[in-house]
């Protein structure tokens, strides 16, 4: 599948203070974001993320290494061409009521009067502002804001969005709205690239993921992959277990626990369960539940960044 969006060894460093003090913001950064698929760059705060972003958008130039935009070089006018981008903090024309915002922004990109107009009702419709966009942008709510500037990052139909904490500001059903925006873009076959801290964002919507800490990218792939298929334990829950199998059953470090009239059996692997299962249906027991416990994205993010920082 051809890549959408590629970075080569990016890497950029800052000079800061009075005596130009060198800050390594992205070191040796590559990764590929494939057409039609969404990918989610995570990592904490100053990681690196809204840099990456700018190299790959041709704002910011890089010390070293390459980006591509559909093949092109970033940052060329047919790169631009392809895209769509939402900044972190949307700075928009405040005195604009957000249909006029949006029509402008429409004529910016090359459409007709009409064209515009059309597009912008529908963009509206679509980011949840019908009929709330007839007043000037400084009376809109901070998500309304965010809603009116990723309509901005759509009104010219890219093939490739980037978009930068694209739930920020947003109330529950905000985000909600936005995470189904995002997987209506992939299926009409566009390229997403978001970034993000937000967890629950990634693992509902991502096809693939990338981890970055402190400039680096530490995993990339996809989010199988990247928290293990195995389970690291599992709990059993049985109603109506006798003394006896409830003895069998303990051992080899299995961990028992009385919960009201269940009993809580936690396994270090899947073999031992399936076969406490198997002996406690054949003693007539009542099985409640089988839970494999699977290593999370979280457990996978805090211990990345935790280890960089330990090293740092």
């Amino acid at each position: 599948m051809q890549a959408q969006v590629r970075a080569e060894a990016l890497s950029k460093t800052y000079r800061v203070g009075f005596f130009a003090r060198r800050v390594r913001a992205v070191e040796d950064l590559s990764f590929e974001v494939r057409a039609g698929e969404i990918f989610g760059l995570l990592g904490p705060n100053g990681a690196g993320k809204t840099t990456t972003l700018k190299m790959l958008l041709g704002f910011v130039k890089p010390t070293s290494g390459h980006a591509f935009i559909a093949g092109r070089r970033a940052g060329t006018v047919a790169s631009r061409r392809q895209l769509g981008y939402l900044p972190e903090n949307p700075a928009l024309y405040e005195f604009l009521r957000g249909d006029e915002y949006l029509i402008f922004a429409g004529r910016l990109c090359g459409l007709s009067r009409a064209d515009a107009r059309k597009r912008t009702a529908e963009l509206l419709e679509r980011v949840g502002l019908a009929g709330r966009a007839d007043r000037p942008i400084r009376k809109f709510s901070k998500g309304m804001v965010q809603r009116l500037a990723l309509a901005q990052a759509l009104v010219g139909d890219p093939r490739i969005a980037i978009l930068d904490e694209p739930m920020s500001g947003l109330d529950p059903i905000g985000r909600k709205d936005v995470r189904d925006l995002i997987l209506q873009l992939r299926d009409e076959g566009r390229t997403v690239l978001f970034s993000t801290h937000i967890l629950s964002d990634v693992e509902a919507i991502c096809d693939r993921v990338g981890i970055l800490v402190e400039g680096r990218l530490t995993d990339c792939g996809a989010l199988a992959d990247l928290v293990a298929p195995g389970a690291r334990a599992v709990e059993l829950v049985v109603e109506n277990a006798s003394p006896d199998l409830v003895a069998r059953l303990q051992q080899d470090g299995t961990r028992v626990l009385q919960r009201d009239r269940a009993t809580v059996l936690t396994f270090r692997d899947e073999g031992r369960a399936r076969a406490a299962l198997s002996a406690a249906v054949s003693s007539g027991a009542t099985i409640v539940s089988l839970t494999p416990h699977r290593r999370s994205l979280e457990e996978l993010f805090v211990s990345r960044a935790r280890g960089k920082a330990a090293t740092s």
